[in-house]
Formats: C-alpha cells, sequence, structure tokens
C-alpha cells in the first residue's frame, strides 16, 4: 500500500485486522461468567480513579459533566461481560493480557467518533485553497504533498481530504504524490477506515460526482470507497500522548479538528507545539474554529481564514 510517509512495511500492510479479530475472540474465550447487570452506584472516587486511568493512558479528560457518559458506556460493556461491580471491572481490565485486549475495547467505546463525509466544507476550503497554491509553486511531476489527518476516526475525514485533493491534482494536470497518513487511539474504528464501507447516509454530503466517482455501491444501503482511493490513504493506531515516538515525518498539511477538546489545556498546548514542529515550511495547520484560542508557538503564524482556524509555518521563501 502507498503511504503518506515513510513507515515500514509491516505498519501500512494492514495486519491490524487480523490482530484485532484475534485479539477480540481471546477476550470472548476467557469472559468471566455472567452475572446480573450492573447495578452499583459510582461514588466520586470511583468516578477520579476511572477518570485517572483514561487520562494517564490516553491523554483524555473526562470532566465530571461527562460522568453519565462514563457510566453508561461502561455497565453496557460490563452487562456484556456479566461483570456487575466497577471494582471487579477495573481489575479485570487493568490486569494481564486480557486486561489489554480489553482497554482497546473499552477505548472504542469511550472515544466519540461521530464524524461524516465533508462535515466542515470551510476546513476543507482552506485545505483546497493551500493545494492550490502549492502546485501553482511545484509544477514537477516527482514532488509529494503529504497530509495528516489527526483523530481520523472510521476514516471519513481523511477519505474526504484525499477525494477533495484527489480531485484538484487530476483538474490541475499534476503527476505529484498525493498521500494521507490517518491516525487515531481507537484500532476498531482504524479497521473501519481501513475497509472504507460505509452507509450511503454518511456520504450525503459529498457532490454527486464525487460519490459515483470515488464510490462502489456493495447493497442498497452501502458503498465502499474505491480501491484507487484506499491507497492513498495509511491507517495507523497513534496515542497522543506518545507523539515522541511517533514516526510521523513533515507535513504539508495537518488537519487536527475536534480532538483536542478531550485534552486539559496543557496537554493541549504540548500536542499543538509538537504539530508545529511536523510542519513542513509554509505548511498548514488546519484546525476547527475556536477550538484554541491563547496558542503562541514562533513556528507558525495565525492566518485569517473564514470559518476555520489555520496557522502557516513561517518561512521567508513562500511568505506572500
Amino acid at each position: 500500500m502507498n503511504c503518506a510517509i515513510p513507515l515500514p512495511v509491516s505498519v501500512c500492510r494492514n495486519n491490524n485486522r487480523t490482530v484485532l479479530e484475534g485479539r477480540r475472540l481471546t477476550a470472548v474465550q476467557n469472559k468471566p461468567v455472567p452475572v446480573s447487570s450492573p447495578n452499583e452506584v459510582m461514588d466520586e472516587a470511583q468516578f477520579s480513579r476511572w477518570a485517572t486511568l483514561l487520562e494517564r493512558r490516553t491523554g483524555i479528560y473526562l470532566p465530571q459533566r461527562r460522568r453519565s457518559f462514563l457510566i453508561s458506556s461502561l455497565n453496557i460493556r460490563m452487562r456484556e461481560l456479566g461483570i456487575d461491580d466497577y471494582e471487579s471491572y477495573f481489575n479485570y481490565l487493568t490486569t494481564g493480557t486480557r486486561g489489554a485486549v480489553e482497554w482497546e475495547i473499552l477505548v472504542d467505546r469511550l472515544t466519540v467518533h461521530e464524524t461524516r463525509f465533508y462535515r466542515d466544507e470551510q476546513a476543507l476550503s482552506v485545505v483546497r485553497r493551500h493545494a492550490r497554491q502549492w502546485l501553482d509553486r511545484n509544477p514537477q511531476s516527482n514532488a509529494r504533498f503529504d497530509i495528516w489527518s489527526v483523530g481520523c476516526a472510521t476514516g471519513e475525514e481523511a477519505y474526504s481530504l484525499a477525494i477533495l485533493l484527489d480531485d484538484l491534482f487530476i483538474n490541475s494536470g499534476s503527476q505529484a504524490y498525493l498521500g494521507i497518513t490517518a491516525t487515531d487511539v481507537s484500532s476498531a474504528a482504524l479497521t473501519a477506515g481501513r475497509k472504507g464501507v460505509y452507509h450511503r447516509n454518511r456520504i450525503k454530503n459529498l457532490p454527486e460526482s464525487f460519490q459515483t466517482h470515488y464510490f462502489e455501491a456493495l447493497d442498497e444501503q452501502h458503498v465502499q470507497v474505491i480501491p484507487e482511493l484506499q491507497q492513498r490513504v495509511c491507517f495507523m493506531r497513534q496515542n497522543l500522548l506518545e507523539l515522541g515516538r511517533s514516526r510521523t515525518g513533515e507535513m504539508d498539511i495537518i488537519f487536527c479538528q475536534n480532538v483536542l477538546i478531550y485534552f486539559p489545556h496543557d496537554r493541549r498546548m504540548e500536542i499543538l507545539d509538537y504539530l508545529a514542529e511536523h510542519l513542513k515550511p509554509g505548511g498548514l495547520l488546519v484546525l476547527a474554529a475556536g477550538e484554541i484560542i491563547d496558542w503562541r508557538n514562533p513556528l507558525v503564524q495565525a492566518e485569517s481564514r473564514q470559518g476555520a482556524l489555520a496557522y502557516r509555518r513561517s518561512t521567508s521563501e513562500f511568505e506572500a
């Protein structure tokens, strides 16, 4: 598979689906004997313990106002496993190989994957404009344009970027290489992204020409991303707490929307500083409008873009 960044072949040839399915099978085989449904009331100490575990392992901050979300998510999963108290589930989750497998499943439940194709058209317009300018500066055929979709969930965002820019590059007659790196903390979400199968309702925001050109019908309700587009996107697991160990190279565009909201303020600043360092000179960091208001970094300058928050990495060569 073609990848947006030079990674070991084993990372991008997507054996993860087999691994995940094997892990789930192990979890099912080793799950506790079913008992009654969860009925324990979660007290303050228990909530703090669960919130601390989530933040320590993923960096995701869970405020008190999302306590009911945590409780309902835990109860659903505990009911599936037949565990009826939080203490037993916590111990099960944090012990041995079974706990590591279960953690993957729970993280998928606790990270929201509410997304769709062309979710933020204004931000995508910013991306297209920047790519258009890049094409004007790089007419040679051996150039490459790299994009990083941070927190890609089940792939709609990454494929939206791929569709938008593939269409632009084709219409511009460019032979430049286009690649998208899509990362997320949820292995299950990444597996869905690699499969590229979506309900038709997910693509209704796309122009009709894009729907017919970039998707194949599977049945009356589902479509699949065409193989040529799937080859442009490399899905890989990444925990934003572990960015220092990331293999990610420098990017022309880093697209990071509705991800920072899950992290406390100090962690957001650290993540943004890291992303700034991984922009190519002249590269663009695109955030959701209003997502951050007090970040400053000497490597980038804020740009006025209607409906989106964008920062460009400074370079004397491309200042305009």
